[in-house]
């Protein structure tokens, strides 16, 4: 098999690759880093493991029944109670979930835009009108309204691979302890990293991407004949997205910032690397990852909403494009509340942690159904691994619950 070849049939995992490597990746990477040092790389390897099997459960359903995982879900038979309920935890789930995960992202993005132009504010009323938030959500939304999927990967997969380059060059740089970083794969964890820990397999395993793959990957492949082909680009697209998240957490470890508050305070840990132009390095790279997210986001919450409701997915029909709009809308609405644009960020990652289990759980017991991929459902041991990570997922989602309630066990 050529090169060529090979690249031709490779498919959308790098756009799966650039929703997940987003303002929130290199937020709670880096503050990971910063107060963890290299601790939870561990956890980054355990997402990217849990990652690609998720991503391939949910690929391999889109190719073999011809329907993504909204559609798989308003279509189901028996149980009618089970199905509209089902329909609307997705649809609150994914709706609301992207709509506060495009904040973080817009937020993000205008973090990176303040090293280069601070954007004026304008006050009305109670709200603060951040005109840089605007601007880029208008400018997310112009992007999706007028690109096609073909168009939209090209410009997604040039922002990852220099956002890749980038922080790669960067951790290498730092000049870390070796050591120091290989002892960061041995799992341990205790209270007080227990949230970061979360965020990280929150930032990395996004509950809306395994809707988005298994769209993308129906309208890339003609069938299950493909789904070798499949495989081979969501394994190669985690993986690679995955060794990004630890390249920053990498970088936060050797940042030397008190107190990590925009892009301009982690530059400034950074100084005794790159001198001045780290704060340019790291605006950069907020900004590419934050417009990477904020045009996945609301694509995905577009394809789960028409999927849910039966309309058009195409994305320049009328449907795609008013879905895509409202989660653009309530993005710049939720970015506007004057809360910190760190916080916004860390807060929906660890939703992501806590929305993880209810949405990989179902794809794990669909998969393993032979009524609905016949021979290419799960396989008992695949089944086994895929419920161990889902039990993982879910014992720290129910862990961070009980910690924001002040519960420990």
């Amino acid at each position: 098999m050529s090169l060529k070849t090979f690249f031709k049939n490779l498919g959308p995992g790098s756009i799966i690759a650039a929703a997940f490597i987003g303002p929130g990746t290199v937020t709670v990477c880096t503050l990971a880093g910063v107060n963890f040092g290299f601790a939870l790389l561990w956890a980054l390897g355990l997402s990217i493991i849990a990652t690609v099997i998720l991503q391939e459960i949910s690929g391999r359903l889109g190719l073999v029944t011809g329907q993504d995982l909204s559609q798989l879900i308003r279509n189901q038979t028996g149980k009618p109670l089970f199905r509209v309920f089902s329909m609307i935890l997705v649809l609150i789930a994914i709706g609301l979930g992207n709509a506060a995960y495009e904040s973080g992202n817009i937020s993000g993005t205008n973090l990176g835009l303040q090293v280069f132009w601070d954007a004026p504010i304008i006050n009305v009323a109670s709200f603060e009108i951040q005109t840089g938030n605007l601007i880029l959500g208008l400018f997310a939304f112009a992007i999706l309204w007028l690109g096609n999927y073909k168009a939209l990967e090209r410009i997604l997969v040039a922002l990852v691979i220099f956002m890749s380059i980038a922080f790669s060059v960067t951790a290498i740089l730092t000049k870390p302890d070796w050591s120091a970083v290989f002892s960061g794969f041995i799992p341990s964890w205790n209270d007080a990293n227990l949230p970061t820990l979360v965020a990280l397999i929150g930032t990395t395993v996004v509950p809306y991407n395994l809707f988005l793959y298994a769209s993308l990957a129906k309208n890339r492949w003609s069938g299950s004949e493909d789904i070798v082909w499949m495989r081979r680009d969501i394994a190669i697209s985690i993986i690679l997205g995955g060794l990004v998240s630890m390249a920053i957490l990498m970088v936060g470890a050797a940042n030397t910032s008190s107190e990590i508050k925009s892009a301009i305070d982690v530059s400034k840990g950074l100084e005794g690397v790159f001198g001045s132009f780290a704060k340019y390095l790291m605006g950069f790279g907020l900004m590419a990852a934050g417009l990477t997210s904020s045009i996945t986001a609301p694509l995905a919450a577009g394809l789960v909403i028409c999927g849910i409701l039966g309309w058009s997915q195409e994305i320049q029909s009328r449907s795609m494009r008013a879905s895509m709009g409202v989660i653009v809308g309530l993005g710049l609405l939720f970015a506007s509340l004057g809360i910190k644009p760190v916080q916004l960020i860390t807060l929906a990652q660890l939703a992501n942690g806590v929305l993880l289990p209810l949405i990989s759980g179902w794809i794990i017991w669909v998969a393993s159904q032979k009524e609905t991929l016949g021979d290419y459902r799960n396989r008992l041991g695949y089944t086994f691994l895929a419920v161990l990570i889902w039990l993982v997922t879910l014992v720290l989602g129910l862990k961070s619950i009980l910690a924001v309630l002040g519960i420990t066990f």
